[in-house]
């Protein structure tokens, strides 16, 4: 499996992904980074407390680097998520709803993971 086809099966952006960081060996280098970077538990840890600070700095966190690795969904995902806790911002979502859009995160990450995995066994 190439990289190209990884982010094909995890419905990932590879040109945006390497737009960032510009050739394929960091993209295979960051996106293998991924699942061990902690940001996604760490948005899933503050929503099961749903404090508002906790939940802003890891949907950010999130947003930015799955931005960076072409992970659109997932980045759309915490964005959303860290303009309803953004400082000064007015809330529009029930915490029902953002259970729900933790839970798409979890799939959608879940998702990545087993691609990730899938590919680094393609590559041994």
């Amino acid at each position: 499996m190439t990289v190209q086809e990884l982010y094909q099966k995890i419905g990932g952006n590879y040109e945006q992904a390497i737009s960032v960081l510009r050739v394929e060996k960091l993209v295979d280098k960051h996106i293998r980074k991924f699942r061990s970077n902690g940001v996604v538990d760490q948005l899933l840890a503050a929503g099961e407390s749903m404090d508002p600070n906790a939940l802003f700095e890891a949907a950010h966190a999130v947003k930015g680097v799955s931005a960076n690795l072409g992970l659109t969904k997932l980045s759309d995902m915490a964005s959303e998520i860290t303009e309803e806790y953004r400082p000064g911002n007015v809330r529009k979502l029930s915490d029902d709803e953002i259970r729900a859009r933790l839970q798409s995160v979890k799939e959608i990450y879940e998702r990545i993971v087993e691609g990730v995995l899938e590919y680094e066994e393609s590559c041994n």
